[in-house]
């Protein structure tokens, strides 16, 4: 039995940019025949707001002047400041202070229905060596790593962030493959942005299921569904058919 995983959105739906460049993320799934021939464009907005969060939304029309403002952050969510000494360092303090989350997997468990509730955001205040450098943050490696090293500890993360904000989507940039390209935005290598999506949902759903969360089947579809993957019942029941 093949596992169903596909790309939810047609090619005729673009993604805008605040500042009116267009960003697409690129994919086909291998893992559905029906779609395996045709590639196909999932699209999302990405707006940017002083704090430095991502507005993530979907639309058909290409006329940005018709994208709404950026959504604020969630009220309450846990904000995890980082500047450049931390990402220097590698040092995950600031998510630790935030979110008081350790790296004690018992202490993680105890907070993940507050984790889940409240969600997670990054404000990161990174001052560049030349001020005119034009790179986005996901461009730059030391931002990259820290970022890294914090899915390493913790990879359910992405499950936590706050998705309305537009944090799965940059998070996701700090992790997968991409290009930046003027016309079009970020562009995820597609086969990467794929394997990045079913890896999570294998983790999250796992992490769901060992803290006793309701419906974790549906929240690990709902992660996907924000990056454009639909996951079908059929890969949990293998999960489930096949335990640790």
């Amino acid at each position: 039995m093949a596992a169903s995983i596909r790309p939810l959105y047609p090619p005729s739906c673009p993604l805008k940019h605040s500042s009116s460049s267009q960003s697409i993320i690129k994919s086909h799934s291998p893992f559905s025949p029906s779609e395996s021939h045709r590639p196909i464009s999932i699209s999302t907005s990405v707006s940017f707001n002083p704090s430095g969060n991502y507005d993530l939304s979907l639309f058909e029309e290409e006329d940005a002047a018709k994208a709404p403002p950026p959504m604020p952050p969630k009220q309450g969510r846990f904000e995890v400041v980082i500047d450049n000494d931390a990402i220097a360092r590698l040092d995950l303090s600031p998510f630790h202070a935030a979110t008081g989350v350790t790296s004690s997997p018992l202490a993680a468990k105890a907070k993940a229905e507050e984790l889940l509730e409240r969600s997670v955001g990054f404000t990161i205040n990174y001052v560049r060596a030349e001020e005119n450098d034009p790179r986005e943050l996901s461009e730059f490696p030391e931002i990259r790593l820290w970022f890294v090293r914090l899915d390493a500890v913790y990879p359910w993360l992405p499950l936590v962030l706050d998705w309305r904000a537009g944090e799965l989507a940059r998070y996701a940039a700090m992790l997968v493959p991409h290009q930046m390209s003027l016309r079009m935005g970020v562009v995820f290598n597609p086969e990467a942005l794929e394997l990045f999506v079913v890896q999570k949902v294998f983790v999250v759903y796992t992490w769901l299921k060992e803290n006793d969360v309701p419906m974790p089947r549906l929240k690990a579809k709902d992660m996907a569904r924000m990056l454009g993957f639909g996951i079908g019942d059929d890969l949990f029941d293998l999960v489930d058919q096949n335990p640790l």
